[in-house]
């Protein structure tokens, strides 16, 4: 029954963002309630240097994603790197020179997705970026969060929330969302802002002002949608426990669309700076809603359809459902091939190496031993 959904998706929508034209500064109070700066990466480093691997993992792989993606996500410079300029510049490319194999056959394209898991994640707060996005039919750039605790609690239950996405097709229109059980997928609660103009032309920061019970988003410091748990339907409210970051650039997807004859590749997302600051004193910002509310037009498409599965990350593969029947286990010893259910403690071999399973699991092409050791070990 998704067309219910979806409507309470708009409804929310609407009323978190009706009102007057006029733009809506943060108050005051909410200033002064910004605290030090928590964590942060200005990417000053030289041109040519890789992502700094002590804040970031880049994640591996071309399953999908839970969005029928077409990207291998790689960590090689030619998709994230510094331009010695102070960016950190991610480049979704139409190529294969590694001869990735995705959940379609043979991938299309090549891009970057990097992850703080496990290495920095907080609760509540100011969470920043400044960014000047791709463009093109198909191209998806993100700044989002995840729950620290999805590899133990699962997605949605861990908890979502979508800072900045943009769908090439969209090219003037911002989207903020979050998903939590009840909410999720096609029933994410959303709101955007359209700029009457590309956003891809410039830099924007987008950002969230996180507290307990009221999350706000803002373009260019100018709020344009907020949530509290009265705007969830009764379901539940999962965003009192640390998340952690996400930056990304996706081609096609079940929201997006596919690139066509118009995209043109490479396409770049250029980050200027993250930045993470606390509440001074632990306390947030002001609840009072703002008088005014920035212009916005209500989507006219439903937020990113992640199925209710859990998210791909460091500590689990994605969950995209194998398109031939998995075998049953092999027998320890044997070379490892996709579409095979593999159980923990099991032996397998790739390239000359032996591996042991960690984790049971069905194998899908892309999760090669070396592309996923949350799931083998080297030995």
């Amino acid at each position: 029954m998704r067309r219910p959904r979806l409507l309470l998706a708009l409804a929310v929508t609407a009323t978190t963002l009706a009102g007057g034209l006029a733009v809506a500064s943060r108050s005051d109070t909410a200033d002064a309630a910004v605290g030090p700066i928590t964590w942060q990466d200005e990417f000053n480093a030289a041109a040519g240097t890789p992502v700094n691997t002590g804040k970031w993992t880049a994640e591996i792989g071309g399953s999908g994603w839970g969005n029928n993606e077409r990207q291998y996500y790689t960590n090689s410079t030619s998709n994230a790197v510094h331009d010695g300029a102070g960016n950190l510049v991610i480049t979704a490319r139409r190529e294969n020179p590694g001869n990735f194999q995705c959940h379609y056959g043979r991938c299309e394209y090549t891009s970057a997705r990097l992850i703080t898991s496990n290495k920095f994640s907080q609760a509540y707060g100011k969470f920043e970026a400044r960014i000047k996005i791709p463009r093109g039919q198909g191209i998806w750039p993100a700044f989002w969060m995840l729950g620290q605790d999805f590899g133990q609690v699962g997605w949605p239950n861990s908890g979502e929330i979508d800072i900045m996405e943009n769908v090439g097709k969209e090219p003037n229109t911002v989207y903020g969302t979050v998903h939590g059980p009840g909410y999720s997928g096609g029933a994410g609660i959303t709101g955007s802002r359209n700029i009457g103009r590309p956003l891809a032309d410039d830099f924007h920061t987008y950002g969230i002002e996180w507290s307990p019970n009221l999350i706000r988003w803002f373009l260019d410091g100018a709020e344009y949608h907020r949530i509290t748990p009265a705007n969830l339907g009764g379901n539940r409210w999962v965003f009192d426990k640390p998340h952690f970051l996400l930056l990304n650039v996706a081609v096609g997807g079940n929201w997006p669309g596919y690139p066509d004859a118009t995209t043109q590749f490479p396409q770049q997302m250029l980050v200027d700076y993250v930045r993470v600051n606390s509440w001074t004193n632990g306390t947030p910002p002001a609840t009072t809603a703002p008088t005014t509310r920035p212009p916005t037009t209500a989507p006219t498409t439903r937020p990113p359809t992640t199925p209710p599965t859990t998210p791909p990350s460091t500590t689990r593969p994605p969950t995209t459902a194998p398109t031939t029947a998995p075998t049953t286990a092999p027998p320890s010893g044997t070379a490892w091939t996709p579409y095979t259910a593999y159980s923990a403690g099991q032996v397998v071999t790739h390239n000359g190496v032996r591996y042991q399973v960690r984790q049971s699991h069905t194998s899908l092409p892309g999760w090669e031993p070396p592309n996923v050791l949350a799931l083998f070990l080297p030995l």
